[in-house]
């Protein structure tokens, strides 16, 4: 089984290119998804505390994500210490949902920071999903109601698309221009030969 991993600054449109390949019948690993439920978990919870304090909590113990994403789309160092305490979490889960999909052709792992982390090294091919930069945020504007500092903020922890593009084996261009699904079934032609 090829293990493909499909990334893309944030509001390229990797959840709409993903849909396309789940309807071709292909197992999507969501890791933005399976990162945010960690954040449920009592020890991840314990080792955030640890490293950003209590006051990123609730009065219920419950992490307050925006006061997090603040700290972690401001600070370099913060993003890089909560990666620390997700991601070896996270590629655990990703292991164990390999072994329930070991019969597909292939795979894909979706996450917006694949190479900014260096997991590019986990997967046999990837995908990245490009859009101009405007469109991507007014995208994220509309979809997070953020303002554009916030939206800029976040986009600046990422990689530029021109520097995905190069590294990456396959290119999606979503700019509201070119189709979709035709771009998907070529990249998905290549995959399963």
């Amino acid at each position: 089984m090829k293990k493909v991993a499909i990334t893309g600054n944030i509001g390229s449109g990797k959840s709409a290119a993903c849909k396309v390949f789940e309807t071709l019948g292909i197992p999507v690993f969501y890791a933005d998804q399976q990162a945010k439920a960690l954040y449920g978990d009592v020890r991840v919870q314990q080792s955030v505390r640890e490293a950003f304090g209590d006051d990123i909590f609730d009065m219920h113990n419950k992490l307050i994500k925006s006061k997090l994403a603040a700290l972690i789309f401001n600070d370099k160092k913060a993003l890089q210490t909560i990666n620390n305490i997700i991601h070896p979490r996270m590629m655990q889960q990703y292991a164990n949902w390999l072994e329930q999909h070991a019969n597909a052709v292939y795979t894909l792992h979706e996450a917006a920071v694949i190479f900014e982390n260096g997991l590019d090294v986990y997967f046999d091919k990837i995908i990245n999903v490009s859009a101009p930069v405007e469109l991507r945020i007014l995208r994220i504007m509309k979809r997070d109601q953020l303002t554009r500092q916030a939206v800029e903020n976040r986009m600046a922890m990422q990689w530029p698309d021109e520097k995905k593009n190069e590294k990456a084996d396959f290119v999606i261009v979503s700019n509201n221009k070119r189709f979709l699904i035709p771009q998907v079934l070529k990249i998905h032609n290549s995959l399963i030969k």
